[in-house]
């Protein structure tokens, strides 16, 4: 009687159940409207999307979704906020700590990064992603040793792991134990000949123990496989200015603003080559280029280029 009643009538029997299926109606339309917008590139539109949803029902996967939408978004703090909760929500999830690690990575909370990541360890302790993760919290936070040690544990567990290894052989050359650190980098460069970060700390570290002619081939491979790498050009002109090779440098330099025309550190470098050899308003044409391209560097530059670091034989690795 109630059904027949109801159909007649035009009224629903439960109209709780009713608006309960119209709210999820409308969250399966916002939640892959955004899923769609996503994968479009339409990240603003994503992020609304998945917010409307998230208004209507409270959902893990969607929740992930605006994670991810956020990170795209470079909002990593309004990303972290969901991951946060999405740990509150499910906290046996390791791929959400370890999310929640990246975040906090980007932005350079290294302390919650390591916790982050020691939670993922805890949940599955053969992880090598999180124990990587954690080499890099200790790395931030200047614990040279405590990194080697969970990196180690990375690389043990993931013998491949060309990110682990890199990070490891960057440690270690820091606390100057070269040998050690270009094992890693032989390792590396067995399995990807041509990897420039792996390439570059070689050359760096070949130029910090006085060996340029290797250091050269390095940063010369690098530009050769990759004629956009800036950091490669700019090493190899500082390595022909501590040599006084000037002219070479200058030439050098020339080509690289030629491909990378936006890069203040080569105006910065060419700069400085003019000047010792001579060029003063060719100098300050580059250091005026230079403050174009990064107006920040007005307050540490004095025009003179004499308040750079000291040239590699006399500098750490990377510059740090």
């Amino acid at each position: 009687m109630g059904f027949f009643k109801s159909f007649f009538s035009g009224k629903p029997d439960n109209p709780m159940a009713e608006q309960e299926k119209a709210r999820q109606k409308n969250f399966d339309i916002f939640k892959y409207d955004g899923m769609r917008a996503q994968r479009m590139g339409r990240v603003d539109y994503a992020i609304k999307c998945f917010t409307e949803a998230l208004a209507l029902h409270d959902d893990f996967e969607t929740r992930n979704y605006l994670a991810q939408a956020y990170t795209q978004a470079n909002q990593p703090e309004e990303a972290r906020k969901q991951l946060e909760q999405m740990a509150r929500m499910e906290p046996e999830h390791t791929a959400t700590f370890l999310a929640l690690a990246n975040t906090c990575y980007m932005l350079e909370d290294y302390p919650a990064m390591a916790e982050a990541a020691k939670k993922a360890i805890v949940l599955e302790e053969g992880n090598a992603m999180a124990h990587y993760l954690l080499g890099k919290a200790d790395n931030g936070q200047g614990d040279g040793l405590m990194c080697i040690a969970h990196l180690t544990q990375a690389i043990t567990l993931k013998e491949d792991f060309t990110e682990a290894r890199l990070l490891r052989a960057e440690a270690l050359a820091k606390m100057h134990q070269y040998k050690e650190a270009q094992e890693d980098l032989e390792a590396i460069l067995a399995q990807e000949p041509d990897e420039e970060n792996a390439l570059l700390l070689r050359g760096q570290i070949a130029e910090a123990t006085q060996d340029f002619t290797k250091a050269e081939a390095d940063y010369r491979h690098i530009t050769e496989v990759n004629p956009f790498n800036e950091q490669a050009f700019a090493c190899l002109g500082r390595l022909y200015i501590a040599q006084n090779q000037l002219p070479e440098a200058i030439a050098l330099l020339d080509e690289a603003i030629e491909l990378n025309p936006g890069s203040p550190v080569l105006y910065h470098e060419r700069g400085r080559a003019k000047l010792l050899n001579g060029d003063k308003d060719g100098s300050m044409e580059d250091l005026k280029k230079e403050l174009e391209l990064n107006p920040k560097e007005a307050e540490r530059l004095n025009g003179q280029y004499d308040n750079q670091k000291p040239l590699v034989q006399e500098r750490d690795i990377l510059g740090l």
